[in-house]
């Protein structure tokens, strides 16, 4: 039978002083131009914590706004509050800054995270008091430097600041003398990413109703890269997030595709369940410090606060099929090949139309489709249009080349098939999976029959191949009922037959 999907995490966390020491844009522009206008004007433009609990597509990602509900709202949203916004979300939470930062020193092994004792003093108790943090995560907190060490730390040992509110409160420093792979900087990128995996695979574990030791392999498919300089990339956050979440039945690996990375692992996953190998998969990622504040110049230039202000994460929990949880179907996996060239059509052909002719099924019979999910408040205005938009014209246009829809109706699919974005431009974050929990739950419930994630990947930008990336897969409704009904007889009569023909067996010898 198929693996099937018992619950999915989805986690933000609002870092607004990353955004202007951390995020590259910012980085970079210090460097070339360290007096620059934009460098000035960034802290005018980032938003409170309270604005960001209450944006629209922030309430959607972590499950207190149906997508549907998202796309009545007139956008752009950037400038609209939802009232009664909350912190904690049916799938998740958007956690602040200064716990977040915890969470990161509980997620430190090697003692490369200080935080100044001032701080910790001021802020550890609202940290322990989040339901999802257990106590041992908690216990992990040190009480704290002065913050004269801090600076030492800074000016001597290149260690990286941790700021709040734009004040001093921490570092991270270097894990090694020489080595630039565990420089501080390095340090700090792993750390955030892997601390905001560590929350999402609290939450998915949770959503997914089972044990922390149910979990037996997890699967990071985050874009940062672990390792020293003998092995860049070796990893294994999945191993290194699992542990500090208290998955102690789990072992797990890295896998790496660029933004398509979140659907090879989901289709890794399915897999591995359904061979036996496992009986319960975590697929987990955190964020990326470094696309903080990406479009940052172009969100300031048209007057708008910079939206790109919070690190993404989630996990989703695959498991054996439990005759209730929707399915991932193997049999309908889409495949960008090394053969299918970058062409718009060819692309979308392979991903959407190809896994469909297996099965004998049309474009139209999907009913929705989550490709790049991306947040169009944050890519319009920096030029890169309405991204999931822009694909449910393709997919569209490619039904009506196939005879499957009428050109007339090409409107009304992209409504009635597609989803509004709503997801961070975190790389890999917005790529297919934001609609996993979403599409379980309608599922469920009788709203749709199925729903395609589409992950794409910009391979590129790696600089090894010019070649582009994506994989898809099919979510649909449990068919463990179909499948047993059409076998005749069901797993639990037959153990009731073998077990009526060993009394009626050992009867026989008693009598003799």
């Amino acid at each position: 039978m198929n693996s099937v999907i018992k619950g999915a995490g989805y986690v933000l966390v609002h870092t607004p002083d990353m955004v202007l020491y951390n995020g590259t844009t910012q980085t970079t522009e210090r460097i070339v131009n360290p007096d620059s206008e934009y460098l000035k004007e960034v802290p005018e433009h980032l938003r409170s914590y309270e604005d960001v609990v209450a944006y629209w597509p922030n309430q959607t990602y972590i499950g207190n706004v149906h997508p549907d509900e998202l796309a009545e709202v007139e956008a752009p949203w950037y400038d609209k509050k939802k009232e009664g916004a909350e912190r904690y979300g049916k799938y998740g939470e958007i956690m602040p800054e200064e716990e977040f930062l915890f969470l990161v020193q509980a997620s430190d092994m090697f003692e490369v995270v200080k935080l100044d004792k001032e701080f910790v003093a001021k802020y550890k108790d609202a940290f322990a008091k989040n339901p999802i943090i257990s106590d041992d995560i908690v216990e992990k907190i040190e009480e704290g430097v002065e913050i004269a060490e801090i600076e030492a730390l800074i000016k001597d040992d290149h260690a990286e600041p941790l700021y709040f509110e734009n004040k001093l409160v921490g570092c991270v420093k270097p894990a090694h003398d020489i080595d630039v792979n565990l420089s501080a900087h390095v340090m700090h990128e792993n750390l955030m990413s892997k601390a905001s995996s560590v929350l999402a695979l609290l939450y998915g574990v949770r959503n997914a109703g089972i044990d922390k030791a149910d979990v037996e392999y997890v699967i990071d498919c985050a874009e940062e890269a672990c390792g020293d300089m003998n092995q860049r990339g070796g990893g294994n956050f999945a191993k290194a997030a699992a542990e500090v979440a208290g998955l102690v039945s789990a072992t797990g690996s890295d896998a790496r595709g660029f933004c398509a990375a979140p659907t090879h692992a989901l289709i890794e996953a399915a897999a591995l369940v359904k061979s036996g190998a496992y009986k319960t998969v975590a697929v987990t990622a955190g964020g990326c410090t470094a696309k903080l504040g990406m479009n940052g110049k172009d969100h300031i230039k048209k007057g708008l606060p910079i939206l790109e202000d919070c690190l993404g994460g989630f996990c989703v929990i695959i498991s054996e099929n439990d005759g209730v949880s929707p399915e991932i179907d193997l049999g309908m996996l889409g495949r960008h090949t090394v053969g299918t060239g970058s062409a718009p059509q060819n692309v979308i052909g392979s991903l959407v139309a190809d896994p469909l002719d297996k099965v004998g099924m049309k474009i139209t019979d999907i009913d929705k489709y989550s490709p790049e999910m991306q947040n169009p408040d944050i890519t319009k205005p920096a030029g890169a249009g309405d991204v999931p938009l822009a694909n449910y014209k393709m997919i569209a246009a490619l039904a009506v080349k196939r005879g499957e829809l009428d050109r007339k109706e090409l409107a009304a699919f992209t409504k009635e098939h597609g989803l509004t974005g709503w997801a961070p431009t975190q790389g890999h974050i917005p790529s297919g999976v934001p609609y996993v929990g979403f599409a379980c739950e309608d599922i469920k419930e009788g709203k749709i029959k199925n729903a395609m994630i589409i992950g794409k990947g910009s391979l590129f930008l790696g600089r090894m191949t010019n070649l582009f990336d994506g994989v898809s897969l099919v979510i649909h409704g449990n068919t463990a009922a179909e499948e047993e009904a059409a076998a005749g007889v069901s797993e639990d009569e037959v153990k009731g037959l073998i077990a009526k023909a060993m009394k009626d067996f050992a009867a026989t010898l008693m009598a003799e």
